[in-house]
């Protein structure tokens, strides 16, 4: 088993999703479309992968569209036919109808180029048609195709922050719908994933109905035994020397078991290791790790990446409301009721529905995997995310509730 701190895995490097992937193969099978949901990290793009890996085995078409990088639908079934470019029957029925900018020879276009020269035709007028007979191309070969369009959500999303981005938005995921709906029982499964949720994106819009076509399928956190067996297999497959607890020390260190989280905490344990000239690890070693690696510089570009995919997720306005949440639940343990409630007062004078945007707010916050509901308010289940989070706010945080007593103060006085 490798350590992977960064890609996607595979084959023997897929730990532990044996469950979870026979559930998905089941629901692809039957021909249901899926939306694979989960927080950051979890593996997601991973189990789709191995997926189509599988499927492909067996005489199953696998194409994979990542949709990260695209600002419109057009960028979106550019992607799309990108993905479909190795797939010759598919690619070559597709350009018959674009021939006017591919011309006779789709042979001669690399993947990039294709994908360039389909951008070039598609506009606000015509993507929906050409984007229907792409779709419908996929879906009348003789091999069953999976099709898994990953990142939706923040091509959704940034959509939506530009102009008229809710009608565009509510736009594609009809026109989507409607095209699946009327492929019926062809040969097409589509899978949409992200590290966003398009859930809460369809609530705020007031539009659940357009995913309503597609069966939630979330991914969750291991528990203690499957991390445990995880950093073991790690350790046995690296030769490394661990002391007893010390798997188990990492589990309480993390507080959740998000897979990225113990795969690159063992990376980190062996390279202190190594550069302490030592092959075994010890209990000692997994705090010092955890705050000097983790926490800190060398830990940040996982960390911070969970506050740009919030930036992504949310309008400026909700965005300041997320961090006002996530810095009280980390420096004061839990966003309170009585803190919930000191925010709308103090937000209230500044945007409209503040309560409204303080609960779709904690929608996405929960959905996405930063807090989760408890007897006392909204905490963070990872403490690592939890200690990032205290690092960053403890020194400049004023507790909500201590904002509205100097507030009522100030009233007093005046």
């Amino acid at each position: 088993m490798n350590s992977s701190t960064g890609r996607w895995v595979s084959d023997d490097d897929f730990f532990n999703r044996e469950r979870e992937l026979r559930i998905l193969e089941t629901r692809v099978r039957d021909g249901n479309h899926i939306l694979l949901t989960g927080q950051r990290r979890m593996g997601k793009t991973s189990i789709a992968r191995e997926l189509g890996r599988q499927l492909e085995a067996e005489g199953w078409i696998f194409l994979f569209a990542d949709v990260e990088g695209a600002t419109c639908a057009e960028d979106a079934i550019a992607d799309i036919a990108q993905a479909v470019h190795p797939i010759r029957p598919i690619a070559s029925r597709f350009g018959a109808g674009m021939k006017r900018w591919l011309g006779d020879n789709i042979e001669e276009f690399n993947a990039y180029e294709f994908r360039v020269k389909i951008r070039a035709g598609l506009d606000a007028g015509n993507w929906r048609r050409y984007g229907e007979q792409l779709l419908r191309d996929c879906a009348v070969q003789d091999k069953p195709v999976l099709l898994v369009i990953d990142e939706l959500p923040i091509l959704l999303n940034r959509v939506l922050k530009g102009d008229d981005g809710a009608r565009q938005v509510d736009e594609f995921l009809s026109w989507l719908r409607g095209v699946l709906q009327g492929i019926g029982d062809g040969s097409l499964v589509l899978i949409v994933s992200g590290s966003i949720g398009l859930t809460p994106i369809v609530n705020r819009l007031g539009i659940p109905d357009r995913i309503n076509h597609l069966y939630p399928f979330r991914l969750g956190p291991w528990n203690r035994d499957t991390s445990i067996n995880c950093f073991q297999s790690l350790a046995e497959s690296y030769k490394l020397q661990v002391e007893d607890d010390v798997a188990n020390a990492v589990y309480d260190a993390l507080g959740v078991g998000i897979p990225h989280h113990v795969q690159s905490f063992f990376a980190r344990l062996r390279d202190h290791a190594i550069m302490q000239g030592r092959d075994q690890v010890t209990v000692e070693d997994v705090e010092e790790v955890y705050r000097t690696g983790l926490l800190g510089p060398s830990g940040q570009n996982d960390l911070v990446h969970y506050e740009t995919r919030l930036k992504e997720a949310l309008e400026d306005e909700n965005h300041t409301i997320a961090m006002e949440i996530l810095a009280e639940a980390a420096t004061q343990k839990a966003f309170t009721p009585g803190a919930r409630r000191c925010l709308e007062d103090l937000y209230a004078r500044v945007v409209d529905d503040a309560r409204g945007r303080i609960a779709d707010t904690l929608e996405i916050l929960m959905h996405d995997g930063y807090l989760e509901d408890s007897d006392d308010g909204h905490r963070f289940p990872s403490r690592l995310l939890k200690d990032w989070w205290s690092a960053r706010f403890r020194d400049h945080h004023i507790p909500l509730e201590n904002r509205r007593s100097d507030d009522k103060s100030s009233e007093d006085m005046q």
